[in-house]
């Protein structure tokens, strides 16, 4: 019995330094979630209590994690990306539709919603495809076969439709592949036919009965292009988000104020809690708090490349890359949308929107990411870096 233990130890755990946790990152993670959790219990007081159950649920599988060893997880790629298919393909047969999407699986009163997870898992498929195809990777057939791998769940994803969170997790793939090495021929070349496509692409879509994309999602887009056009219809809420930012000036109205001219309190945004909580945030902490609110993001990113930088594998620092992508992409959507400054896009900001999937989804990310930075001491960098 003791040899077994022993050896499930060293399988799964290993003899850390508690100078090597990542003790800057975890601060900074938890308190924006705490932030978070503050702002949707002010926004919607009855979706705060999944909040911070979501928080528990994510410091759990965090602690868990942040001691796992992240090469063994990153081990069973396969597995995970197979688990990931037959879920979003149940999601897409049997799952919860709301407000005309069909992305969540129901448990009981909970909902939980795969696509969410899925940013994870891809990351950690991605950076192992890659790690294994290293001396390869520029090869057209593995890069074949990486974009082939990937496209069937974003297909599913997309299917669901959420183009938002399928644009977000092909940004990342891209972006592991980048620094995974790829020759910077096929990057000049993607650049040369991705812009002239995104160009065509939108001049299509912005056309009355495109059938590129849906209504909905025209409609954002007209929303955004042509604002005072739809400022009682689609635009509504970008609008009245960027009226509760500039309301708050630079001190804010306070946290769960019950003024009048709140827009929160006048119910101008529906459903305030999700992707327009940094309007929450700018109306009622003003200008400092939502200074605040951009420094943990940014610590947050910041802290996650560095683990990176330091990994002792390539494997680890692509890892880490992805994480940082998808925080750093999906933070500054969030703030865009909410700012005027991109159409509407769902995003949820990171740490801080409702979302128990979404926020236990990132403190797996999290505590992956720990683990790595752990590891960086660890038997010398074996594997060597991604530049060697």
């Amino acid at each position: 019995m003791r040899d077994l233990l022993r050896r499930f130890k060293l399988f799964f755990f290993k003899s850390y330094s508690a100078r090597d946790y990542n003790v800057p990152l975890l601060i900074c993670v938890l308190l924006l979630t705490g932030i978070g959790i503050l702002f949707v219990g002010s926004a919607n007081p009855s979706a705060q209590y999944k909040q911070i159950l979501g928080f528990i649920l994510g410091i759990v599988v965090l602690a868990v994690l942040s001691v796992t060893d992240y090469v063994w997880i990153q081990d069973l790629y396969w597995l995970l990306y197979a688990g990931l298919i037959i879920v979003l393909a149940f999601v897409k047969l049997f799952g919860e539709k709301y407000n005309g999407a069909t992305r969540w699986i129901a448990i009981g009163s909970f909902t939980f919603q795969p696509s969410e997870l899925a940013k994870v898992i891809m990351i950690l498929w991605a950076a192992r495809f890659i790690m294994v195809h290293r001396r390869t990777i520029n090869k057209p057939a593995v890069l074949l076969q990486y974009f082939a791998f990937a496209a069937v769940p974003l297909a599913l994803i997309y299917m669901q439709p959420d183009l938002s969170t399928t644009l977000s997790i092909a940004l990342v793939l891209c972006v592991i592949l980048f620094m995974g090495r790829l020759d910077y021929r096929y990057i000049l070349a993607a650049f040369a036919v991705i812009i002239p496509v995104a160009v065509i692409f939108l001049s299509i879509v912005v056309r009355p009965g495109q059938k590129l994309i849906a209504d909905y999602q025209q409609d954002r887009i007209l929303a955004w292009l042509e604002p005072e056009k739809h400022s009682t219809s689609d635009g509504y809420q970008q609008q009245n988000s960027i009226m509760a930012i500039g309301s708050g000036q630079l001190t804010g109205k306070g946290l769960g104020n019950d003024t009048a001219d709140s827009v929160k309190n006048g119910n101008y945004i529906v459903e305030p809690e999700t992707d327009f909580i940094f309007a929450i945030v700018g109306e009622e902490t003003g200008f400092i708090g939502s200074c605040v609110v951009i420094g943990l993001l940014a610590a947050i990113v910041f802290l996650i490349i560095r683990t990176g930088v330091q990994a002792r594998d390539p494997g680890g620092q692509l890892v880490c890359y992805g994480v940082a992508t998808q925080i750093g992409f999906q933070g500054f959507m969030n703030i865009a949308v909410a700012t005027g400054l991109a159409p509407n896009t769902g995003i949820p900001l990171p740490f801080v929107s409702a979302g128990l999937t979404s926020l236990v989804s990132f403190y797996v990310a999290i505590g992956i990411v720990l683990n790595i930075g752990l590891q960086k001491n660890y038997l010398g960098r074996t594997g060597g870096g991604l530049g060697s």
